[in-house]
């Protein structure tokens, strides 16, 4: 058995932190401290779909706030 990060045929979810920073997560593998479950049971590709809907913003959440900026500007 291979690496389940580098699984192309496996079963992902996105997970984000409370950075709102995102993650390809196998699904196998348990859901670390710190972390939240947004997309459950992907594909590899839906996944990193979500995740380039998603995660507009690479900066972390603080940062963003403490710029006074959002995503959207």
């Amino acid at each position: 058995m291979g690496n389940p990060f580098d699984d192309e045929d496996g079963t992902f979810l996105v997970l984000v932190n409370e950075r709102r920073q995102h993650c390809l997560w196998p699904s196998a593998v348990p859901v670390p401290a710190g972390w939240r479950t947004a997309l459950a049971s992907a594909t590899r590709p839906e996944a990193l779909d979500y995740v380039e809907a998603n995660w507009l913003d690479l900066r972390p959440a603080g940062l963003v706030a403490h710029a006074g900026t959002d995503a959207s500007r």
